[in-house]
């Protein structure tokens, strides 16, 4: 699956998939609902290619969420971000390896024959091992994640209930489920712990 919301990128992806997975079928996704949606649905998924700026992302939710919804599919970002920044980052919250957008086409081949196959993609950028607190939020479940989401962007448990189509004791559970999972003691200690992992930044 392709998940960037320029559609002349998807299209160049979709011709480097081809490459290097012939006949493969490949979906595609401008916003991160729709891959999310898609990555739920797909039963046979390989791979996923993600942008790290798309409608619906905040900092680094995109990569946290998607690796929830199907962690033993490997993600590969694919973004214009600062590789030196975002390579790290988004080892943190499960992707396999980052590439930037202005690579040639043929690094971008060998980073999807690397993450399809397994093998380690080489990081010229030095790589931080993962933290206790990145650990424990890549521990949280997709819909606990979107509640977190919630409360970094500052809405109330009704606001959350509505979006998510729940009732506010759903949320008010998750919520107590978040604190014990992160170590935290309220809602204020999770969204900075969450903000200083990137998840509320924009990239």
């Amino acid at each position: 699956m392709i998940a960037d919301d320029h559609p002349l990128f998807r299209q160049a992806l979709m011709l480097a998939a081809g490459e290097v997975a012939p006949g493969t079928c490949v979906m595609e996704a401008a916003t991160l609902d729709d891959a999310v949606r898609l990555t739920a649905g797909a039963a046979n998924l390989r791979l996923i290619l993600l942008d790290l700026k798309m409608p619906g992302v905040q900092g680094y939710s995109g990569v946290a969420l998607l690796h929830a919804e199907r962690p033993s599919v490997p993600i590969l970002v694919i973004s214009s971000a600062d590789p030196a920044v975002a390579m790290p980052e988004v080892r943190r919250f499960g992707a396999v390896g980052f590439i930037g957008k202005d690579q040639d086409l043929e690094a971008i081949e060998d980073a999807i024959a690397a993450a399809l196959s397994g093998t380690p993609i080489a990081a010229p950028y030095a790589m931080d091992k993962v933290d206790d607190m990145a650990a424990k939020v890549a521990s949280l479940t997709p819909t606990q994640l979107r509640v977190l989401l919630g409360v970094l962007a500052g809405q109330l448990n009704k606001q959350i209930a509505h979006e998510l189509g729940v009732t506010e004791s759903t949320i008010k559970a998750h919520m107590t489920t978040v604190l014990a999972k992160l170590g935290v003691q309220n809602r204020t200690q999770a969204a900075l712990a969450a903000r200083a992992l990137g998840l509320g930044f924009q990239h």
